[in-house]
Formats: C-alpha cells, structure tokens, sequence
C-alpha cells in the first residue's frame, strides 16, 4: 500500500480539523501524521488507528527551528519513501514542502485554509509573500479551502492556475451532519446550560466560537454587543473558545467589557460546542479572514441563523438574508444592525433556519469532500 503523510504544525489541528478523515484514507493507503509533539498527537494515534510522528515545529518566524524542523523531516521522508506528502496550517506547509521536496516525494500537496498574511503590511508582508510563494514552488499541487482564496492567490499571484484546485465546494474536511444535529441536544441539556449560565428562556443569545483574537474581529463584536446590550437587557452574548493573547491580543477596553458587562459570558474552550449552539439564536462570526470557516458550516448544520463578515468562505456558506447575514469586515456598526434585525424580525430568523441544515448537507456533508479528495489522490496514481 502507498504511503500517504499529512503533516500540521500543532497536533490539535491534525486531530481537530482532519478528524475522521485519516481513518478513512488509511483504508486506500498507509497514513502517517506528523505534528509536534503533544497529547493531540497520541489522541490522533488512538482515535484514527494511523501511526503518528512528532516533529517540533513553531506557529511564528523562527528560521533557526525552522531549519532543524526542515531536516528532521526531510530524513524522516527519505527513510519512508513516501508517495504523497499533504500538508496543512501555514508553517507546516513551508518546512513540509521543502523537505519532501529535497526528499523527492513525487506529489507533495499543501491545502491553503486562511492566510495570515492578508492582514500584515510593510516589510513583514513582503517577507511573508515571499514565504507564501516559496511555499506554492516546493508543491506539485496547491489546494485552496474555498473558491474565493484561489481567487485571491491568483490575484497576489502566487502561483499558476494550473497548480491550483479547489476539493468539492470547498472546506478542507466537510462536516459530520450526523454529530452537528441541534436534535441530539435535550431539552434537559438546554435547560441545565442556561440555569448554569444564568440565561433566561426570553433571553436572545448571540453566539460567537473560535480563536477570541483581534483577527476574529472580537474587538467589533464586543463594541457592537456592548451598545445593543444597553437597549436590550433580555440580550446575551456568548464568546466561546480560547484566548491566544501572546500571538494576536485584545484591545484593553474590550477585555474590560468583556470582564464588566454581566450579559457578556466568556465560557473558554468547550469540548462539546453543541449546547452552546443549541441554546442561542445566532451565530456572529465577524472575522477577518477565513480559509473555509468550520464554525459556520457546524452552526449552519445545527439550523443557526450566522451573521459574517463578506470574506471569502463564509460568503460562499452564506447567502444573505436566506440562511443568515453578511455584513461589511471591521465595521462595529453593521454588527450591531444585524443583531438588532434578529431581534426585531423573529419570523425572518424562522425563515433563515428553514434554509440552514438543507443547504449543508447538499453541499458539505464530510463523506462526500471526503471522496473528493480521495479521487484526487488517485488520479496522482494514473
């Protein structure tokens, strides 16, 4: 059996975003995946029955890791022959191309889910277009996340048309419908969630999960829900996931609100995110940047009605005033405005559930984006 390795930075990221995925392609090949060493990486061993291997490797610009992580790869890919070497997250995608490149792996494959870059300027933007472009060379194939970052990849011309292909309708790894499934989430779950969280049944409660980072556009959200919360007191907001202050921290006025304003609940991570969603009204997600947002697709699937921002990815899960809102990027006012248009307007947010669920499970269910890139793989074998 050929050998397939997938490689990410952080080993949450191999076990999070590829879950079920390296399971079902060990089945047509002898998967191995590499991440730095943690916890996650036994998890993905355990849970995915593949072999793992830890490498150590840095989320920022660290040329001297770098090049260590660069060769401990490159000695590990020679010794395993491997026929196709896929990476994911930026910084693995650099040092795992380069080393399979030097290692000879005929099919070495990079998937794009969001770039950081888009959001620097200056010097530290031309450094990192330069590693963006430097990354693309040492690939055979690049697999932008959504219609909208091949766009933009060509735009910045990175690359070539040719070495670019989007999976399906785009998202790295589909969604489990049967998992996100606001069903399975009791009355009694419910009821016990809100009593915990002090949220009353008449309460209207906006929701936002992922990375409570300036780059999620936490800083707009928290201004915005802090002037709403004023009018309407029967209005929480649930922030729902980790905080990453040494890589992109909040503004010190949002941390205050966040910290005094009682209709504000900051919960941290969740493993379980599906009673949060099941107990609130809407999604706001107001991020600026995306690959292909899981968070809007698992929302969607659970008949959430989202509020996003008009990037690449969450425009394409969402089409406005249909399943959910799209508004402006980095504007606290539009914000605002579409949480005001969900609460005076119940029966458009009715309206909007009734299109959530459907249009997911047509176009993003994981099995199918699963065998997308599965015939991908296979027409490498031709």
């Amino acid at each position: 059996m050929k050998k397939l390795i997938r490689i990410t930075t952080v080993p949450s990221s191999l076990r999070t975003l590829l879950r079920g995925q390296h399971r079902f392609m060990n089945k047509h090949y002898d998967v191995i995946g590499i991440a730095t060493e943690g916890d996650p990486l036994r998890e993905v061993r355990e849970n995915e029955g593949i072999k793992t291997h830890a490498v150590e490797m840095t989320r920022t610009i660290t040329p001297i890791k770098d090049l260590k992580a660069v060769f401990q790869l490159y000695k590990f890919l020679k010794k395993e022959k491997p026929f196709i070497v896929h990476t994911h997250t930026p910084k693995a995608g650099t040092v795992g191309m380069l080393a399979a490149k030097l290692a000879g792996v005929p099919h070495r494959l990079h998937t794009i889910a969001g770039m950081p870059l888009l959001e620097a300027s200056g010097f530290k933007r031309k450094i990192l277009n330069a590693v963006e472009k430097f990354t693309y060379s040492c690939a055979t194939g690049i697999l932008p996340n959504s219609f909208g970052l091949e766009r933009i990849i060509l735009d910045e011309k990175f690359t070539k048309a040719s070495k670019l292909k989007v999976i399906g309708n785009g998202s790295s790894n589909g969604i489990d419908t049967t998992h996100y499934d606001a069903a399975l989430v009791s009355e009694t779950q419910k009821q016990n969630l809100r009593a915990e969280l002090k949220i009353s049944e008449k309460d209207i409660v906006f929701i936002f999960i992922g990375r409570i980072v300036k780059d999620k556009g936490i800083n707009e959200l928290v201004s915005a829900f802090n002037s709403l919360s004023k009018k309407h007191l029967n209005s929480k907001l649930l922030l729902v996931g980790p905080r990453e202050n040494h890589l992109d921290p909040l503004q010190p006025e949002t941390e205050q609100l966040i910290k005094e304003n009682p209709q504000i609940i900051a919960t941290g991570v969740q493993k379980d995110i599906r009673p949060y969603v099941a107990i609130s009204h809407a999604l706001t997600f107001p991020s600026y940047r995306e690959g292909f947002p899981n968070v809007v697709l698992q929302c969607s699937c659970m008949e959430l009605p989202c509020i996003v921002s008009n990037i690449n990815g969450c425009n394409e899960i969402i089409e406005h005033d249909v399943n959910g809102l799209i508004i402006p990027v980095k504007n606290t006012n539009a914000i605002e405005d579409a949480m005001q248009f969900m609460i005076d307007h119940p029966e458009k947010r009715q309206a909007m559930i009734t299109h959530s669920r459907s249009r997911i499970m047509k176009r993003y269910k994981q099995e199918f984006v699963w065998n997308e890139i599965l015939k991908l793989y296979q027409t490498l074998e031709s």
